[in-house]
């Protein structure tokens, strides 16, 4: 799995039709934790695609949210990006917003951490470190099962995409909480240079 951008050409394309610092922080998060996951999985020969894909994954939501990953293809094909990538990240609305179903190991981590990267990113700003440093699964878990809290993050999604890898849902939640305890320095950093 190669990707036909640079990193560099990949952001570009992020900005191109993503101005919202929310968008933005949640591309960067999930670049990062899809990075994290490729090389945690044994996949860190394919990171860079890895990465690419969860910082492209919603690309066309913000100018297009009633067309989430319908108008993506027609976003990604102009900027370049190569038709494995372009199903990969259609691939995490599978159900929801389109049919494309995740079938490579990376689309269903994308699929999963995509949700739960929201939830998780709720629950830190409750904290009041602000950080996922100290953030356990029991403390996570208890929002989870709080449907009013983080209420636009799918528990369903969560729990089929722990599924989907074969995974329970507290090993998904633990993973995620690391591989975003791994970049949340990183995340602020560039934030900051926005």
């Amino acid at each position: 799995m190669k990707s036909n951008l640079t990193r560099q050409q990949a952001y570009e394309l992020l900005r191109k039709c993503n101005q919202e610092p929310f968008h933005i922080q949640h591309a960067l998060t999930v670049e990062a934790v899809m990075r994290w996951f490729a090389r945690e999985l044994g996949y860190g020969d394919d990171e860079e695609f890895w990465g690419q894909t969860g910082l492209l994954h919603d690309i066309d939501f913000e100018l297009y949210p009633e067309q989430h990953c319908v108008k993506a293809p027609e976003l990604l094909r102009e900027g370049g990006v190569g038709e494995d990538m372009i199903h990969a990240v259609c691939s995490h609305g599978y159900g929801i917003c389109c049919d494309v179903e995740p079938v490579h190991p990376m689309e269903k981590v994308l699929f999963a951490a995509d949700e739960l990267t929201g939830l998780i990113g709720a629950a830190v700003k409750m904290r009041p470190s602000r950080s996922a440093s100290d953030l356990e699964v029991s403390s996570l878990k208890k929002k989870f099962k709080d449907k009013r809290f983080a209420a636009g993050c799918s528990r369903e999604v969560i729990q089929t995409g722990a599924e989907r890898l074969g995974w329970t849902l507290e090993e998904l939640m633990e993973k995620t909480i690391l591989a975003m305890r791994a970049c949340e320095t990183q995340i602020q950093e560039e934030m900051e240079r926005l």
